[in-house]
């Protein structure tokens, strides 16, 4: 079997990439093997426009969320599926200090924000004592429902193979590769933190961390928003809410803790004043960088290998416009963006 592209993983990277490489007339195969603790099985989906204790916009969001609203569209079209929802975010300050650096940046610059004209709103369903602000718009990615649907989408196009990807098996050339009986133009890691240990690509600065959340059942709470008070508790179906997440830097493996669960169950017991259950506990590790950006393009010593990983917790955001952009350089119509190319890394491949 002939190919254009071997891809190796169907979370989101190799979803929009694979997406994207069809819509340009490219064939592709995807190799993933099930899991169900994959950093983009285990997120909550959220495009969130601000980060950090400053209020900032995050990289590039003028830009891609305005793409990422096109594309899941186009997704959803595809699918027969909602693949996105518009939210709003509620973010209860935790402390005085984070009400005063939530207003000192509403008073520079009100895109995405705005204050409450009833600090009060929500103090039948949950416990705060220094107010809140809004986010609007974020974005509610629906993972659980894209990745399913999308996976069934190549099985019956039969161009999916349900096994581990052995790199043992791959054999490279300059004009192409070879794994089992597949021949490829090019091969593309779209697999998460496994292309941590890939021969190819393991000098990256690679930061991985592990996040982990519950699926808590809250009857009563409405949907229409995201709730967020250090976690964020995130409308997921029904009536179940998914609540995370922890981001550890050192950790022994990516199993579910019981010192989270516990974590999770105070922090719900201290916050919402409706009962609840929790339903589920999982974790994953995400494929962070040192510098917080993505990992895009072919090896410069190996120009048939090529890698589309390390988007850490923007993956919804940045995954499906640098798998445009990246085909689009394929076809020759515009250059990827340098700070996101792989090449940038050329010294550390070349070790």
């Amino acid at each position: 079997m002939h190919k254009d592209f071997l891809l190796v993983g169907q979370g989101i990277c190799g979803t929009f990439l694979s997406w994207y490489l069809q819509q340009a007339g490219y064939s592709c195969i995807v190799i993933d093997h099930p899991q169900s603790n994959t950093a983009s099985k285990v997120a909550a989906g959220i495009i969130n426009p601000v980060t950090g204790r400053r209020i900032v916009k995050t990289w590039l969001i003028d830009t891609v969320m305005p793409f990422a609203h096109e594309a899941y569209a186009a997704l959803s079209a595809a699918l027969n599926i909602t693949a996105l929802e518009e939210k709003s975010i509620v973010d209860f300050f935790a402390t005085p200090q984070m009400k005063i650096a939530f207003e000192k940046r509403y008073g520079e610059d009100t895109q995405y924000l705005s204050l409450p004209a009833d600090i009060y709103h929500w103090h039948s369903l949950f416990q705060y004592d220094f107010g809140y602000g809004e986010i609007n718009p974020c974005y509610l990615i629906r993972l659980q429902d894209i990745l399913p649907a999308y996976r069934t989408r190549l099985q019956q196009q039969a161009l999916l193979r349900e096994e581990l990807f052995e790199v043992a098996h791959l054999q490279v050339a300059p004009d192409g590769i070879r794994y089992k009986d597949i021949t490829a133009s090019r091969i593309i890691f779209c697999d998460g933190i496994a292309s941590a240990q890939n021969p190819y690509f393991k000098n990256l600065p690679f930061a991985p961390n592990k996040g982990e959340a519950v699926w808590v059942e809250i009857n009563d709470l409405p949907t229409t928003h995201i709730f967020k008070k250090g976690f964020n508790l995130v409308p997921w179906k029904d009536n179940i809410f998914w609540l995370g997440s922890t981001y550890l830097w050192e950790f022994d493996n990516d199993l579910p803790t019981p010192g989270f669960r516990q974590f999770a169950h105070n922090w719900l017991l201290q916050t919402v004043k409706l009962p609840f259950t929790i339903i589920d506990h999982k974790a994953a590790v995400r494929p962070a960088t040192l510098e917080r950006r993505p990992f895009v393009g072919f090896h410069p010593q190996h120009p048939a290998v090529g890698i589309f990983n390390g988007m850490g917790t923007k993956g919804c955001s940045l995954a499906p416009y640098f798998a445009h952009q990246w085909v689009q350089s394929l076809q020759g119509k515009v250059a990827l963006l340098p700070e996101a190319d792989v090449k940038r890394f050329q010294k550390v491949l070349a070790r």
